[in-house]
């Protein structure tokens, strides 16, 4: 018994141009609702975005890696975003360092990274979500999803799906105190034929809690991870 990731969810005061952004960015299409992403292949995942009027307060808890097969694909990666109307970011990253740091038109960050990543090796071009958080979390969405634990030294965890794809990792402490919701959370929904109360009454055996006020803009579960992240348990795929 799992849960399955459906979505990425990404909150944004535009949210269809967003969309049209990382869709150009990504190579992929916007599905008829003019705000999700569509995968290309079934190791992908869907990125869906919700309209929020609540502002950014701090740098996002997660963040992208794109990957890039040869210095000129990386260049070429930047240009795209650049011409889709992203920007370049400093967060103070040193110069001797391979990756770009770049926003997206809201400004939310992501990375793309230098050719020749032994770690993200194989991921596809949308390689990781990267953000804060302690093993205990990392722990918590191996069981959750059924992805085993790619990586876990230093208190640093990454999964991944047996079927392959981006890994979502976890970078251990010092983590940032939260100040309001995250922009982004996962989405999911209980394997096919697993009912949907059994399925939250084992998140919340492994340490998540039930949140009060859906945060969700569809009928789900408001949730939280043992960091207190948040995510949305739909009741079927």
């Amino acid at each position: 018994m799992t849960s399955q990731l459906v979505a990425l969810c990404h909150k944004a005061s535009d949210p269809e141009a967003l969309a049209r952004f990382w869709a150009g960015l990504l190579h992929r299409e916007v599905a008829d609702d003019r705000r999700t992403v569509l995968p290309n292949d079934r190791v992908e995942f869907p990125i869906r975005f919700q309209r929020s009027s609540e502002p950014r307060r701090r740098p996002n808890q997660v963040h992208l890696h794109l990957t890039s097969t040869s210095p000129t694909d990386q260049e070429s990666t930047v240009a795209r975003a650049l011409g889709l109307g992203g920007a370049h970011l400093d967060v103070g990253q040193r110069p001797e360092e391979g990756h770009i740091v770049l926003a997206d038109p809201e400004g939310d960050e992501f990375c793309v990274i230098e050719p020749g990543n032994a770690y993200l090796a194989g991921c596809g071009f949308l390689a990781e979500l990267a953000g804060d958080g302690s093993r205990q979390v990392g722990c918590f969405w191996s069981e959750a999803l059924g992805w085993p634990l790619v990586w876990d030294q230093d208190e640093e965890t990454a999964i991944q799906s047996p079927l392959g794809g981006a890994k979502i990792a976890w970078g251990g402490p010092p983590i940032t105190p939260r100040s309001g919701l995250n922009r982004m959370h996962l989405d999911l929904a209980p394997s096919p034929g697993t009912d949907g109360e059994a399925e939250m009454e084992r998140l919340l055996a492994l340490g998540a809690t039930r949140l009060g006020d859906s945060q969700c803009d569809r009928a789900a579960v408001a949730m939280a991870d043992p960091d207190g992240n948040e995510f949305c348990l739909f009741e079927t795929r």
